[in-house]
């Protein structure tokens, strides 16, 4: 005996067809079991909840149930997070050149953006908590951080190589989505020998103000800057 036969048009304007026997989907379905068009094309992420959707209209919970967990199933990932030092994190800068690996754009050590807040004042503002009415927007544009290329709440892994430097802005726009997601692309490193950071300037700027230190901010990307080159990661 057959079942009810449930009907909705995909996003191209094509007919898909489900069927309902002893609350069971039965479907035309490759072998892989994603859901194919009636000319064989994957149906996008997008017809299936509008499919689900329907199903849920019929009152048919468990086929929506059923449909999305083996067409459009969520993953869950366990994970545990790690903090890094600023020492951990200057070195990271230092490898990528200071370069925005997802832009090409060339990006400041931390202190800097600090040190002009600092000499001007309401002129170039910092908020605590990076309120953007009170924060200049070079801290996003230029403001150096680390990101996952593929983020760890996606399957990616807390390794070097899956770990480069970025803005504050992209970060906080790509937060956990892929680079294909967001039509982005991975640029070359950037060479400290064309671009520090400006770190040559604020070499030459501490050497005679250096009473700045005295802001804990400050004074603790200025260890870390001291350590990378103990390190041997840039010389000064």
């Amino acid at each position: 005996m057959k079942g009810n036969r449930i009907q909705v048009q995909s996003s191209c304007g094509k007919p898909l067809e489900y069927r309902q026997k002893s609350d069971k989907i039965t479907r035309d379905v490759s072998q892989e079991s994603k859901i194919k068009t009636t000319e064989g094309e994957n149906m996008e992420s997008i017809d299936i909840i509008r499919t689900a959707c329907t199903m849920i209209l019929d009152n048919k919970i468990n086929n929506a149930k059923i449909l999305i967990e083996e067409n459009y199933k969520h993953n869950f990932i366990k994970y545990e997070t790690r903090s890094m030092s600023n020492a951990e994190k200057l070195r990271i800068y230092l490898e990528d050149g200071f370069i925005d690996r997802y832009t090409g754009k060339r990006l400041l050590f931390p202190n800097i953006l600090r040190i002009l807040t600092k000499e001007l004042g309401d002129v170039f503002p910092f908020h605590k908590n990076w309120k953007m009415s009170d924060c200049h927007i070079a801290y996003w544009e230029y403001m150096p951080t680390h990101d996952h290329i593929v983020p760890i709440a996606r399957g990616g892994r807390d390794i070097p190589e899956n770990i480069v430097t970025t803005s504050q802005k992209i970060n906080s726009m790509k937060s956990n989505f892929l680079m294909e997601e967001l039509g982005l692309k991975l640029f070359e490193k950037g060479n400290l020998e064309n671009w520090d950071g400006m770190i040559s300037w604020y070499v030459k700027y501490i050497k005679t103000n250096n009473r700045i230190l005295e802001d804990n901010y400050i004074n603790n990307w200025h260890n870390a800057l001291l350590k990378c080159q103990r390190d041997g990661y840039i010389k000064l």
